[in-house]
Parts: C-alpha cells; sequence; structure tokens
C-alpha cells in the first residue's frame, strides 16, 4: 500500500472541495492506504522568487510553510490534490504551491502518482480541463511521475453545498478507494 498525501488548497471555510477530499480520504484509508492530509487554510505560502538557488541545495530560501509541505510531497508515494475552480483554472494557492515545489525537482522524490480532485459551480464537462493542463504542466518535469487519474465534481458553489449529495461524495469515496 502507498503513503498517499492529500493537499486540499481552497481558503474557503465549509469548503465544498474539502468536503469532497475528506471522503477520498476515507476511500483510501479503508482500501488500505496511510494517509496524510494538508490543508492550505492558515498556511503562509509566499511566491517563488525564481533565484533557483533550489536546484543547487533542493531546499528553498524562503522560510514559510511551503518548506515543511515539500518534505511531505517529496516523501509521499502518491499525491492528490484537491483544488476548488477558479475561472476555469486550479486555484492560486494551489498554482503557488506548485511553484514552490520547485526544489524537489532535482530531488530523490518517491511520489509516482498524482491525482486531483476539483469542484466547481459550474457542470460542464470541460469545466475543469485548464486546471488539468497546469497540474500536467507541473508533474511533465518530474519523469517519474504522472496524473494517474481526476475527479470532478461540479455543480456545487454554497459552503458546504456538498455535504448534500450522497450521490457525489460516494464517487469521491470511490476515487479514493481506486488510488494505486
Amino acid at each position: 500500500m502507498s503513503n498517499v498525501l492529500v493537499i486540499s488548497t481552497s481558503l474557503r471555510g465549509k469548503s465544498n472541495s474539502d468536503l469532497f477530499a475528506e471522503r477520498v480520504i476515507a476511500g483510501a484509508a479503508d482500501a488500505g492506504h496511510t494517509v496524510e492530509h494538508i490543508s492550505l487554510k492558515g498556511k503562509e505560502i509566499r511566491f517563488c522568487i525564481g533565484c533557483l538557488a533550489c536546484q543547487r541545495t533542493q531546499k528553498c530560501i524562503q522560510k514559510d510553510d511551503a518548506v515543511w509541505i515539500a518534505e511531505k510531497v517529496k516523501d509521499a508515494d502518491t499525491l492528490v490534490f484537491a483544488t476548488p475552480i477558479y475561472y476555469y483554472e486550479m486555484s492560486g494557492q494551489m498554482k503557488t504551491l506548485l511553484d514552490r515545489l520547485n526544489p524537489l525537482f532535482p530531488s530523490d522524490y518517491r511520489f509516482r502518482n498524482v491525482y486531483l480532485l476539483a469542484t466547481a459551480a459550474e457542470d460542464e464537462a470541460e469545466t475543469p480541463e485548464k486546471a488539468i493542463n497546469g497540474l500536467k504542466g507541473w508533474i511533465d518535469c518530474f519523469d517519474k511521475a504522472e496524473l494517474s487519474g481526476t475527479l470532478f465534481l461540479g455543480g456545487v458553489n454554497a459552503p458546504g453545498e456538498a455535504a448534500k449529495l450522497p450521490e457525489k461524495l460516494e464517487k469521491a469515496y470511490a476515487f479514493g478507494k481506486a488510488l494505486l
């Protein structure tokens, strides 16, 4: 079984993506995986300044929460990013975190399977495409990793609305149970 790291990137209270992430976590745990969950709520994650010192040292020169999150990402077998869709793209805080994971590029990272859980008010099939492509761009920089699956649960808008949607909660659970 795998060490799974779920990173929730919504900063909203009673976030729908967080509610679905909880079900992914339950499914992964029931499948026998060891699961850790990190929420970006309340975390300080500064923008990457592009100095590239991390490419020599495998450590960021900035001292914030992205540093220890990067270590957790490095040591996980499987990554699940949970994001709301903002303007048909991943959340800004998710993109900022991905940029700050640059120290992992030259490292001996463990992750192989990367997943995306996305939510949005819109419910069209194409709604998460740009977020998926953005994550693929990050994954393409890591030769040993691949996008192993995505789950889009659209049609949720109001805070906590996901709690009243048992079919979608079950999809999130099944997604977690099927993680590699």
